[in-house]
């Protein structure tokens, strides 16, 4: 009886003890057939790639290499909406395709529509820092043997714009439709043949996926990208994209954007054991927020039974801290990552969720709620210098993710051109449960004394 009991007790710490491993090294979670999963910051032990500018060897899922691969798999079509388009290598890819007959189309937002190599001397001069900085980036990009000048050729080669104007891609923006531009066109998808699509919170960019020249220790902002198989959640992107299409380039000015194009409900398809949800932005204040795409994240919320994991560039939409409050308040437990550039703003809603609050000019944002029992489990991931957290992604329990380009924020609800997915597979949330346990490991949480430090001197002051 005793070696009996004996073994099971040995079995028992055994299966403790995997159920508690660091599962930091576990690099081959299963992909499922038709929905992938990639994040330029994974851990991935041996398997390493090298960027093709900086030539640096880095960890990580190359987010550009899937890009291009599922470029060169097209036969009819791509089409191509996102914020920011700057990498050379993907705009050969285009090229090539549209060599091969391909139809292709891009938008892109206004701000980033000009090339950097169409600015005079005088207006690089004129720029402000934010703008000059991106500037001295794109130069060290295109730039590509170091002499700090820019030859025809590197512009032709190395300027992703310049290349698909050469390769007579059509290209247009938000201002298509005869404004100033929308919110913001912040898209960032790829629709290959109306059958697949490449999606996440990756701009097409050398700090959105890979890292800067500036500092060789950037792994680029932590981004994650998907890639779907299926033809009516395709169908469904390609509708949002012709809305902001419109009859293309030097056409008439019927291209829709933001509060211009017309409000869709969210969508849901189901197959293969797997539900997806899909509703783009804006929603016009004059409609419910809860038919809002923030009010799909906050209906998805309300499903938290055990669990809910954040893992946002930006959170400062005050319903849906309102919610996670309920949801905290009934047991379930909740650990949040924000930007660390943003966690701590006096309108963020990682304060709600600390239990704090910062005023602005001794005024503090409306319905500010600071939580009645506030959360420890709040903090910044511990990235590299220069490094944003540009995730958009929640995990609900073990089988639901929220993802997409959409922020947590009521622009990117009422203003901006955005996407949101709902995805329900327990395949897939895996991933994003492993990327945010990576994250949150070695993460600093709760109030930080220089924080505690300064709503004390507000105090004093408004008092």
């Amino acid at each position: 009886m005793y070696p009996y009991i004996t073994c099971c007790l040995v079995f028992f710490f055994v299966l403790l003890s995997g159920c508690q491993k660091d599962n930091s090294q576990d690099y081959n979670l299963p992909q499922h057939s038709d929905i992938q999963v990639f994040f330029n910051h994974r851990h991935t032990g041996e398997k390493q790639y090298t960027d093709s500018y900086r030539k640096i060897q880095r960890p990580g899922d190359n987010l550009e290499a899937v890009i291009i691969e599922a470029i060169n798999s097209a036969q009819v079509s791509i089409d191509v909406a996102v914020q920011e388009f700057q990498l050379p290598e993907i705009a050969l890819a285009l090229s090539k395709k549209k060599q091969q007959g391909v139809k292709i189309r891009v938008i892109v937002d206004n701000n980033y529509s000009r090339s950097w190599s169409d600015y005079s001397q005088q207006e690089i001069e004129r720029l402000p820092a934010r703008e000059r900085d991106r500037y001295e980036r794109y130069f060290q990009l295109i730039d590509a043997n170091q002499d700090g000048n820019l030859s025809k050729e590197e512009i032709a080669n190395r300027d992703a714009l310049v290349i698909l104007q050469n390769s007579d891609i059509p290209l247009i923006d938000d201002t298509a439709d005869g404004s100033k531009g929308s919110g913001l066109m912040h898209h960032k998808f790829i629709i290959i043949d109306g059958k697949k699509i490449i999606t996440g919170s990756a701009n097409f960019t050398l700090s959105g996926i890979h890292g800067d020249f500036s500092n060789s220790k950037t792994q680029g902002n932590v981004n994650n990208l998907l890639k779907i198989h299926n033809a009516e959640l395709a169908q469904l992107f390609t509708e949002e994209f012709d809305y902001m299409w419109g009859d293309g380039v030097a056409g008439s000015e019927d291209s829709q954007f933001g509060l211009d194009k017309p409000w869709r409900s969210s969508q849901t398809i189901r197959w293969n054991n797997t539900t997806i949800t899909v509703q783009f932005s804006p929603t016009s204040k004059k409609k419910d927020w809860q038919l809002s795409t923030n009010g799909l994240i906050g209906k998805t919320l309300d499903n938290g039974i055990a669990s809910i994991n954040l893992a946002l560039f930006v959170f400062s939409e005050q319903k849906l801290a309102d919610i996670l409050q309920e949801e905290s308040e009934e047991g379930v437990k909740i650990k949040a990552l924000i930007d660390k550039e943003f966690v701590f703003r006096d309108y963020s809603e990682g304060l709600d969720m600390l239990g704090v609050a910062l005023s602005k000019n001794c005024k503090y944002e409306a319905n500010n709620n600071p939580w009645r029992n506030p959360l420890e489990t709040v903090g910044i991931a511990d990235l590299p210098t220069g490094d944003k957290m540009h995730h958009k992604f929640a995990t609900v329990n073990h089988d639901i993710v929220i993802t997409g380009s959409h922020n947590w924020s009521n622009t990117a609800n009422r203003n901006n051109d955005e996407t949101l997915l709902i995805i329900q597979n327990e395949t897939v949330a895996k991933h994003f449960l492993h990327e945010f346990n990576r994250l949150y490991r070695s993460a600093k949480v709760g109030v930080p004394k220089y924080l505690k430090n300064k709503i004390l001197k507000q105090k004093k002051q408004c008092s």
